[in-house]
């Protein structure tokens, strides 16, 4: 694992967005076509902020979610909704936005619809992931009723995933497709998460299924 400490959060936000811009920027160049996977939740707002002024051909960026929670754009709890607002504006506007949510009552009986898509971005160029306090990644989280199949080398690329600590449904890229990225960052903030990132390392991916993508990536982390 590669740990960065920055002196604020501002410069972090500002660092990590040019980061993610440059390796967007050589996928480009080398292969034509870029995926950028993000997660929802609002600390990386202000990156999404950063990157949405950016000039980048992002009509041959794929933008993808890690995961969603299965609620309609109109609900407040939507990330789909949350990154249209945030990165996929200005000059972001016409990045092709890969969905992840379906009008049907389950993501179950979204999945299969869903999957060609996102099997079409992969390998992910660029990754960014979040972590909970309870060292949850995307929605796998600790206790939820498919983790042990979203964390294995047999598992498909979307799976529908329930915990205790998620109100709603939710669907998610499995560990198995998220570990395809080429560039991975993790993007946590204040003392309780770099508290539960140090006990991530000690414990296993059942217990802490964010220590599955921490030997790849680059934490990034302020106060």
């Amino acid at each position: 694992m590669n740990f960065i400490e920055y002196p604020d959060r501002e410069v972090m936000f500002l660092d990590l967005a040019n980061k993610i811009a440059g390796q967007l920027r050589t996928a480009l160049d080398t292969e034509g076509r870029a995926s950028f996977c993000v997660p929802g939740g609002t600390t990386p707002g202000p990156v999404f902020d950063t990157l949405s002024a950016v000039s980048l051909d992002w009509e041959r960026v794929d933008v993808l979610l890690n995961d969603e929670r299965w609620v309609p754009e109109s609900s407040e709890r939507s990330n789909t909704a949350l990154l249209k607002r945030r990165l996929l504006t200005g000059k972001a506007t016409n990045a092709h936005l890969v969905p992840l949510y379906r009008d049907v009552p389950t993501p179950e009986e979204g999945l299969t619809d869903l999957m060609p898509a996102i099997e079409a971005t992969l390998p992910l160029n660029v990754l960014l992931l979040g972590m909970g306090t309870d060292m949850h990644t995307a929605s796998l989280f600790p206790g939820a009723d498919q983790l042990e199949l979203g964390l294995s080398d047999a598992a498909p690329t979307l799976l529908a995933m329930r915990a205790p600590g998620a109100p709603e449904p939710r669907i998610t890229l499995s560990a198995k497709a998220l570990k395809t990225a080429i560039s991975t960052h993790i993007l946590i903030t204040g003392p309780e998460k770099r508290e539960a990132l140090e006990r991530a390392q000690k414990l296993d991916e059942m217990q802490a299924p964010v220590s599955a993508f921490l030997s790849q990536a680059t934490v990034h982390w302020a106060m």
